[in-house]
């Protein structure tokens, strides 16, 4: 247990890693397969490529590489961790959790570990779980993971859904920390979460083994998702801005969910956010849901853009729909 007292505790980011398979497919290499161009997807996207998971490569697979890279990067061990919170949607199996599965492939045998679907919005609604517990006093260290397979729920033949998504994971450490409680705590500042079942139709998969008995394959109504999107977006930002105390303009790193350029050009502009601040990464991986924004962490943590200190904020929009955001102090 930690000792609140001592002062108000914050969800601080200490590790930081990911994981991409190997194989790369190109615009180039889908316009050998569909009736589509490398212009028609980066004109509607800005997507360039995506990476592709191997057969022997499922979803735990990708996080237990991200997670090895993440407690590396802290210089800690997995005896360091209470608890692994997986961000997925295509989980290796209905149970168990991929969760536990890393939490085996890492050699804990303690602490709690379970999986958590939010679709592309399940990093930020991870973030934002493994806080509470963190800042409750309950537990110490949080793995929180992104890890996804969406190309096991694609249908190739589909030009308008097969071409935005990708594979990959990423992971961080956060680990319980005393601070002052005000805005210029390193740490996890404020989340907010918010659902509408009411869009299923818009961004679902139709299949599940309580309905189909399969695992079905994505279909989406793109323009009514892009159509709820910004707005969703801009919802939460402003309430997280609200919240602190702080602004657009307090802002060094704007690192949205890669979905789609035109939604983060958008969402950015609304806000009032320079869009020398977005961290964009969806033209290297494309849609790769709950893990994109820790990739898009990881990379612009590795450049050397973000630094400790900086205020970014993270915000993702996904099926169900799920959107949410959080506010971080590196």
């Amino acid at each position: 247990m930690i000792d609140a007292a001592k002062g108000k505790l914050r969800s601080v980011v200490v590790g930081l890693g990911s994981y991409l398979p190997k194989r790369i497919v190109s615009n180039a290499d889908l316009e050998k397969s569909l009736d589509t161009t490398d212009e028609w997807i980066v004109q509607r996207t800005g997507i360039r490529q995506r990476h592709v998971a191997a057969e022997d490569e499922p979803t735990s697979i990708l996080g237990l590489n991200a997670a090895r890279a993440a407690l590396a990067d802290a210089g800690l061990t997995a005896d360091a961790i209470d608890l692994v919170i997986v961000a997925t949607s295509t989980p290796d199996y209905t149970f168990p959790a991929v969760a536990t599965q890393i939490q085996a492939g890492l050699g804990m045998h303690h602490g709690a570990a379970f999986d958590l679907q939010a679709v592309c919005s399940g990093f930020v609604f991870a973030v934002a779980t493994a806080d509470k517990f963190l800042v409750s006093g309950s537990h110490k260290r949080a793995l929180v993971i992104g890890a996804e397979t969406f190309s096991r729920l694609l249908d190739w033949n589909d030009r308008t859904t097969c071409v935005l998504f990708g594979d990959g994971a990423a992971a961080i450490v956060l680990e319980a920390t005393p601070s002052a409680g005000t805005s210029s705590d390193r740490g996890v500042l404020t989340s907010h979460l918010r659902s509408d079942g009411r869009h299923r139709e818009k961004l679902y998969v139709d299949g599940g083994p309580s309905s189909t008995k399969t695992t079905g394959v994505l279909r989406m109504a793109g323009r009514e998702v892009f159509r709820h999107a910004v707005g969703m977006v801009t919802d939460v930002v402003t309430e997280a801005f609200a919240a602190t105390g702080t602004t657009a303009a307090d802002l060094d790193w704007f690192v949205p969910h890669q979905a789609n350029r035109r939604i983060i050009d958008a969402s950015a502009e609304k806000l009032g956010i320079d869009a020398r601040k977005v961290v964009i990464t969806v033209d290297m991986h494309g849609n790769t849901s709950a893990a994109s924004i820790p990739l898009a962490l990881a990379v612009a943590r590795d450049d050397g853009r973000i630094k400790r200190g900086d205020l970014v904020m993270i915000e993702a929009m996904g099926g169900g729909f799920t959107w949410a955001s959080a506010l971080i102090r590196w």
